[in-house]
């Protein structure tokens, strides 16, 4: 009770000191509520009907309290306990609290979703936890929360587990989503299609059957999505591929997304895939294990940095690509790429797994280290697929083959110089036709064809 003092329970009232009061009981601190939202002068569901852990379906009581607290401008403050519920429509202003891991709305099934809303503004969910266990959803419904063109949505401190698709489906919706665990979700952990400058900071996403984080468009287009501070882990790929599924985090046609500071692990394919996405930023980020190319800026995109990255673990560490298809403009500097496998999750296809850094056009590649890259440590181009590029200063250890440059007719320039190349068995810059070897060692003395410079690279055993 020392957290409470006199004048503390004559401002909160009666019901607010009898909320903290139970919060303290049960352990959880006083601050808790403040950390939630100001509750006084919220309306307390029970005073509405709802009556926590009472088994049967409590929705239409659920709906209507919302609908009051809305009316009378008031939050809704649900007390701890389950609430079993289903297809609740939140209108503009909503603002729904519980107390965080111990305010549980749990989906009775049925079809449809558990919670959503339709063209709504300035909704707030917190503290909430929301368990569908594995119930099926109505047809085009893509998450146990489905939310379709709201502004200013905002989600913090919630959770959502058991989802049979989705756990959070988000279309053409703008705010934040902050502090929320999904796991457990059949599809993605969160989906977000033409996103409307969302920003996604400091979630855990973990256990997901086909993907972590989705932002996706269906049209290339602006989107600007902020994919901060999040940690993600053990994403799968039930439904299969080479790729388009079991991603950490995966960005499809949306240009302007920011991508940093996350923490992603054990991902079947990608930590970080971006695809088709322009001006993107890829800074910061810890990957860890990853099933495939651990990060990707590839297809149709026209702008991509990637800097400052802690890649341990994959098939490839970093990869720039798809020049054939309009991929190109990049900076790929700063990164430490270790740990990489020649083993990939289906058929060697193109150059092969087991690369540390590979780039094709108008990109640099600078400041990098790269250590234990079983087939080259950068693959610079691929068959005619090369333009200025340049690989400088770049720190390049105990890979067999430092750097496979592409000497196929029609490649454009590279230059390649200032790297230090130590125990590269097989040669420290070496030109290939496609997937063969077909000069000698061009940081060693042969014939280097006139499209490449390379000068100045540091090379020992």
């Amino acid at each position: 009770m020392s957290g409470i003092c006199k004048s503390d329970r004559l401002k909160m009232g009666r019901r607010g000191f009898l909320a903290g009061l139970g919060l303290c009981l049960s352990g959880t601190p006083v601050l808790a509520l403040t950390q939630v939202a100001d509750l006084r002068g919220s309306i307390d569901g029970q005073d509405l009907g709802l009556v926590p852990d009472r088994p049967e379906d409590q929705s239409a009581a659920m709906q209507k309290a919302i609908d009051r607290a809305v009316a009378r401008g008031k939050a809704l403050f649900l007390p701890a306990g389950s609430y079993p519920v289903s297809n609740l429509d939140l209108p503009s202003g909503a603002m729904i609290v519980g107390v965080p891991g111990r305010t549980q709305l749990v989906h009775l099934g049925g079809g449809g979703v558990l919670m959503g809303a339709n063209g709504a503004s300035r909704i707030r969910l917190e503290g909430l936890s929301f368990d569908g266990g594995n119930k099926m959803l109505g047809e085009g419904r893509f998450g146990l929360l489905h939310f379709t063109g709201v502004t200013n949505l905002g989600m913090t401190d919630c959770e959502i587990t058991g989802s049979s698709r989705s756990g959070l489906a988000l279309d053409r919706c703008s705010g934040h989503v902050e502090r929320c665990v999904i796991s457990g979700a059949a599809e993605a952990g969160i989906r977000s299609v033409e996103g409307v400058g969302l920003t996604f900071s400091g979630n855990t996403i973990k256990g997901c059957a086909n993907g972590g984080l989705l932002v996706l468009r269906w049209t290339q287009g602006e989107d600007g999505t902020l994919i901060t501070g999040n940690r993600i882990s053990a994403i799968a790929a039930k439904a299969g591929g080479t790729g388009q599924h079991g991603n950490g985090i995966n960005v499809f046609r949306a240009d302007g997304v920011i991508i940093a500071s996350n923490h992603v692990s054990d991902c079947a394919f990608s930590a970080i895939r971006a695809n088709s996405a322009s001006n993107v930023q890829i800074s910061g980020n810890t990957c860890l294990r990853s099933g495939e190319t651990a990060i990707y800026s590839e297809f149709s995109f026209e702008g991509a940095i990637i800097s400052g990255n802690l890649v341990d673990g994959g098939t490839m560490g970093i990869s720039v690509a798809n020049f054939q298809q309009g991929g190109r403009l990049a900076s790929v500097t700063g990164n430490i790429v270790r740990n990489i496998r020649l083993d990939g999750p289906y058929p060697e296809e193109v150059a092969g797994f087991g690369i540390g850094i590979a780039v094709e056009a108008d990109t640099v590649v600078s400041g990098n280290v790269i250590e234990g890259a079983p087939k080259y440590g950068i693959l610079a181009g691929w068959g005619p697929y090369m333009r200025d590029l340049l690989i400088a200063q770049n720190i390049l250890r105990d890979c067999p083959l430092g750097i496979a440059v592409t000497v196929v007719d029609g490649a454009g320039a590279a230059v390649i110089q200032g790297n230090v190349i130590s125990g590269a068995t097989r040669g420290a810059v070496v030109g290939y036709h496609w997937r063969d070897a077909v000069t000698g060692d061009l940081a060693a003395g042969a014939a280097i064809p006139s499209h490449l410079t390379i000068a100045g690279n540091t090379v020992s055993g």
